[in-house]
């Protein structure tokens, strides 16, 4: 996989550098930093700044690009013991699924599952997130009701994000969780509504449609701490 830019290339340097094949610099470092990655475990490339945009498809680089390994995807069914998992149902912005990712590794989920979907651009992914895709175990499972039954069936109470839900400021969390989060445009089917223990939200103060996933999701991993 190639990603860039300086951010999620730095992260993969400072946690994960033995994932990193090769380096491509489109400018010049600081010389110190130069000798720190060359006594690294990767190979390092001088490239023309016209040929990292054509790498990257005339993304904005910032003269930092990386060959990396792939990400390798988990059996959702490997969950099933962990405390907090978070449900993504149908979403497939990379924007909005790489802050999640991000924002779920900081606050301590355990692990996430994206349903409805038959594959993702894990690529972009790992860039969005920062480079934390790489710390966060990730499942594809196109069927969602299976991964509720099996949530379900191993201890774990179900919630969902919703407009209409409860306010999470006054719901007692159970110990195993897993939070349902719906798509951009459709938010959670009322099948799957239907079958949650719960469903919950984010009273605001003033009136507004909804929230981007993103953000709701980071407000409600947040309240579900424990």
């Amino acid at each position: 996989m190639l990603i860039y830019a300086k951010q999620p290339i730095n992260y993969i340097i400072k946690n994960h550098p033995e994932r990193i094949k090769t380096l491509y610099l489109a400018k010049e470092i600081d010389k110190k930093e130069y000798s720190r990655l060359m006594k690294m475990n990767f190979e390092i490339k001088r490239i023309p700044s016209d040929a990292a945009g054509k790498m990257c498809k005339n993304a904005s680089h910032q003269g930092i690009l990386a060959e990396v390994d792939d990400f390798k995807l988990y059996d959702y069914q490997s969950f099933l013991n962990r405390e907090f998992v978070l449900v993504l149902s149908g979403l497939t912005d990379i924007g909005n699924i790489g802050a999640i990712v991000r924002t779920a590794y900081a606050l301590g989920v355990d692990a996430i599952i994206a349903c409805g979907v038959k594959q993702l651009p894990f690529e972009g992914i790992l860039r969005t997130s920062t480079g934390a895709l790489y710390d966060m175990p990730f499942a594809l499972e196109s069927n969602i009701h299976n991964v509720m039954n099996d949530l379900k069936t191993s201890g774990f109470t179900t919630y969902g994000a919703d407009m209409g839900g409860t306010d999470i400021r006054d719901v007692k969390v159970k110990q195993k969780r897993a939070l349902f989060l719906g798509s951009e445009g459709e938010g959670l089917t009322s099948r799957v509504s239907s079958k949650l223990d719960e469903v919950v939200s984010i009273k605001m103060s003033h009136e507004f449609d909804s929230l981007n996933v993103s953000v709701a999701g980071a407000i409600l991993m947040d309240r579900m701490r424990i």
